[in-house]
């Protein structure tokens, strides 16, 4: 027997929308000019003042809402801020504020990061998220609504 289709965001439902961020006014990030995005509900694919603020909307439907610091990127930590010789950069990368790099750690695993400021013996970099300690200003559209597949809750997300 077939489930009904949806008729609000809830846990494991697809939520097809189209959404714009920004902060202080300025836009960081949006669908705008490109497909709108699917994700699974509840399944923490979103940050989570953005899916909380989600439930219980209905294709169509339009929202605007805030999610602070702590229900989005997290604060700013201080201690995520590091001084790095500046011989261990290749000669590629150029080194100036607000370059974003891609690094690895001693265990291979991959870190994001941007040069604060450039000495002459040591380059700042930041590794926190670029939107960490900022409140996100969200306008969303709720565009479709369809329950996942046993498919995409195994495998944790949309086909």
């Amino acid at each position: 027997m077939k489930k009904n289709p949806p008729n609000t965001v809830a846990d494991d439902v697809v939520v097809t929308l189209n959404y714009t961020v920004k902060v202080d006014g300025d836009t960081v990030d949006s669908s705008e000019g490109s497909d709108p995005i699917e994700f699974i509900q509840g399944k923490g694919m979103l940050i989570g003042g953005m899916e909380r603020a989600l439930y219980g909307l209905a294709a169509g439907e339009h929202k605007q809402f805030r999610v602070a610091p702590a229900d989005g990127y997290g604060d700013e930590d201080p201690d995520a801020i590091a001084e790095v010789p500046r011989g261990e950069f290749p000669p590629e990368i150029p080194l100036e504020p607000g370059v974003e790099l891609l690094l690895k750690d001693e265990d291979g695993d991959e870190m994001e990061a941007h040069i604060v400021s450039v000495g002459e013996d040591t380059v700042t970099l930041d590794f926190n998220h670029p939107l960490a300690g900022k409140e996100l200003d969200f306008s969303v559209e709720v565009l479709a609504l369809r329950w996942a597949t046993p498919e995409e809750l195994d495998h944790g997300h949309v086909h």
